[in-house]
């Protein structure tokens, strides 16, 4: 469930360049049903001429109102909506769920939902539009300046992130179709960002943008050594693909160190731009290399992170859900630093942050920030044989929520879905 809007420091105690950021944070939560009617406004407004509006009775000439949007619309599953999405797919441009053009699909696989019942296995399309990626950066932009209230010295160090891109296909009707993370790494939003100290990686986006996966998590983790005194934090997406990384360097340390040794990179790597970004930063550093001999050759690799990457504060994962398994795993390569949960996103909506980073995995909770969508919730209730029951016409609104009542997330996007 949403959790209350947390305290952070105030602006006034920040850097200049993160007091925007906070103060943004401090205004949407503190006003947040303020917020949410208006976030509903433009959704409308912005899709009337959408004909699923249509459909369930809004009027096509004015943007519908909100409360007819309430009692007319039902809550639907990915199910109720695929004939429409696969109409967008094949090619349809009319304004069917939006009233903007559709850019891409974001894909995924479904996990079983209480709600619709679906299995694992279908991979589902989530219709975009061009500026939904502009809303959804606005997440990325605020993780720094919540993180930097609780860690000094981030902006004089590189966090070593190991970051991947999937393999992207076409729709039959030539839209693009690819993996949330893939669609992000490959935007301008990522590519083009302006120079931030607080976020300076040791990989190159070249590395980061190859489809190869062993010459990416080659190079990233290379550069990630060269880079060593340097990296004040760690991290990938998932708790599983950072440990999938220390498990790599387990197997390929010796040609990694090689490659510090000589200053030449490996002949394996064959992609051009990830050799030609790679040879940039790789010299000769024969002492690096027989440091990073000496912490294998020990053997165990109890507190490898900390002992390759001393001045690291943090491993920056989603340990949370699915993930919670790997945490023991993760402390024991760690040896005990402090394991972050920084947001909640998914393909579907980007939901809000963390304001406590540095709590327990087990005491992560999430605040919403109510820019992103227009976020309502089913309650759950469980029958007398233990079957989980909704009733769709107790929908509440995100500043309606009661505190321990556990609920299903419904959202309304600008994308239309």
């Amino acid at each position: 469930m949403p959790e209350a809007p947390q305290t952070i420091l105030s602006p006034a105690s920040v850097p200049d360049e993160h007091r925007k950021a906070l103060e943004f944070i401090e205004d949407v939560t503190a006003n947040a049903d303020q917020v949410q009617r208006r976030v509903l406004a433009e959704i409308l407004a912005q899709n009337a001429p959408a004909e699923y509006l249509h459909r369930h009775g809004l009027p096509s000439r004015t943007a519908p109102d909100p409360d007819a949007f309430k009692r007319l619309i039902p809550v639907v599953t990915y199910e109720d909506i695929r004939p429409d999405i696969l109409r967008i797919a094949h090619g349809d441009i009319s304004s069917i769920l939006s009233g903007r053009p559709i850019s891409e699909f974001l894909t995924r696989f479904a996990a079983r939902s209480r709600i619709s019942g679906t299995s694992g296995g279908e991979r589902k399309l989530m219709p975009m539009i061009e500026d939904e990626l502009d809303r959804r950066s606005v997440l990325y932009s605020l993780l720094m300046p919540v993180m930097s209230q609780f860690v000094p010295g981030l902006d004089e160090g590189k966090g070593m992130y190991l970051l991947f891109v999937k393999s992207e296909a076409r729709t039959p009707g030539g839209l693009i179709a690819r993996p949330v993370l893939t669609s992000y790494y490959k935007s301008r939003h990522f590519l083009s960002q302006p120079f931030d100290p607080y976020n300076v990686l040791t990989s190159p986006n070249e590395a980061i943008l190859c489809l190869d996966s062993y010459q990416s998590m080659y190079a990233q983790l290379l550069c990630g050594l060269i880079h060593r005194a340097e990296v004040v934090r760690v991290g990938a997406v998932f708790a599983s693909g950072f440990i999938r990384a220390i498990r790599f360097l387990e197997k390929y340390w010796t040609r990694l160190c090689r490659d510090i040794r000589s200053g030449e990179l490996d002949a394996e790597i064959t992609d051009r731009a990830v050799r030609e970004a790679v040879v940039r930063v790789l010299r000769p550093d024969p002492e690096l290399a027989r440091l990073i001999e000496a912490e294998f050759g020990r053997g165990s690799l109890q507190g490898i992170i900390p002992r390759l990457w001393p001045n690291t504060k943090y491993v920056d994962v989603i340990v949370t859900g699915a993930m919670a398994q790997y945490i023991p795993t993760l402390d024991f390569y760690s040896g005990g630093l402090p394991l972050t949960c920084t947001m909640y996103g998914s393909s579907e909506c980007y939901f809000g942050l963390n304001l406590n980073p540095m709590c327990k995995p087990s005491e992560v909770s999430y605040t919403f920030i109510p820019t992103f969508a227009y976020f309502e919730f089913l309650p759950i209730h469980c029958s007398g044989n233990g079957r989980t029951e909704f009733d769709h016409r107790e929908l509440v609104d995100l500043v309606d929520v009661k505190l321990g009542q556990e609920y299903e997330l419904v959202v309304t996007t600008y994308a239309g879905k």
